[in-house]
């Protein structure tokens, strides 16, 4: 049987008394200063001026990691402010390069190899298994496919009935669909989870506990989502960044959160949009 959230808020237990303690305030200041200032950035890039957020993201990463050159932090302090500033990262790379030179059938997988390869520089730099991160069991792979299917089906669905979505083409068409399918659950799915949860909800629940790891790490997943504009999404975002996070906590591994977010995207682009198309 996976950890359950009882044996590991045990283990946090231990450490809120024991080696998180020695964490002082202003270093968690220092965090919560950075969590603050990504999310200025997304506000700027998505509601008032692109090329402001995208300079803000810039000065957010020099800071980030002049603050850690200068500064003597704890170590888990480092790691949480390294992996935060991949997401500003993220933000220069897929808002500044010149995308549309791109086939616009190629520009998700695009996009998010960017996120990728952050990711796995992240993961060459920090010395990080993969393996443990994704925690993959073939003994459990059908019951962990078949809990991110149920998963994602009706978060997908609420997504859909809050974005309304329009269909990328005039009729279904099932060669698109799979490679949908391929396309959110290889790179948006790993992309993001691997962000998300995988390292941002890792390190922060490291050095300051699971719940705020989780919180942390749900809280940022929905700053994320500022640029589809809706208030409503925002909050659907955060709700379901508790649920992947959660399904990581549990089965200790990626597997079933990449399942349960590509299926949601899946059914939000490339199912529901036909099956409501008469009703827009």
């Amino acid at each position: 049987m996976e950890r359950d959230l009882t044996q590991t808020s045990q283990v946090v237990a231990q450490d809120e008394y024991g080696e998180r303690r020695r964490i002082s305030p202003w270093q968690a200041v220092f965090i919560a200063a950075i969590a603050m200032a990504i999310s200025a950035s997304e506000y700027v890039f998505a509601y008032q001026n692109v090329a402001y957020g995208i300079v803000i993201a810039l000065a957010v990463t020099i800071g980030i990691y002049s603050m850690l050159s200068i500064l003597n932090f704890d170590r888990r302090i480092t790691d949480c402010g390294e992996v935060l500033a991949l997401i500003p990262l993220y933000i220069l790379f897929t808002s500044s390069l010149p995308w549309f030179f791109i086939n616009q059938e190629y520009l998700l997988p695009a996009v998010y190899s960017c996120i990728l390869g952050l990711c796995l520089w992240h993961v060459h730099q920090k010395n990080i298994s993969l393996k443990k991160t994704f925690g993959f069991n073939r003994k459990k792979l059908l019951k962990h496919l078949l809990i991110g299917i149920a998963i994602g089906i009706p978060t997908g669905t609420v997504e859909y009935l809050i974005l309304r979505p329009s269909p990328a083409f005039p009729v279904f068409e099932v060669k698109y669909l799979f490679r949908d399918i391929s396309y959110m659950l290889i790179f948006v799915g790993v992309g993001e989870e691997l962000l998300f949860r995988g390292f941002i909800q890792r390190d922060l629940g490291e050095a300051f506990g699971w719940k705020w790891g989780l919180f942390g790490a749900s809280a940022l997943f929905s700053v994320m989502h500022l640029t589809w504009r809706s208030v409503p999404e925002l909050f659907f975002v955060f709700v379901a960044g508790l649920i992947l996070g959660t399904l990581y906590l549990r089965t200790k591994g990626l597997v079933v959160p990449i399942i349960a977010h590509g299926v949601n995207n899946v059914m939000l682009v490339a199912v529901l949009p036909y099956i409501f198309m008469g009703w827009q």
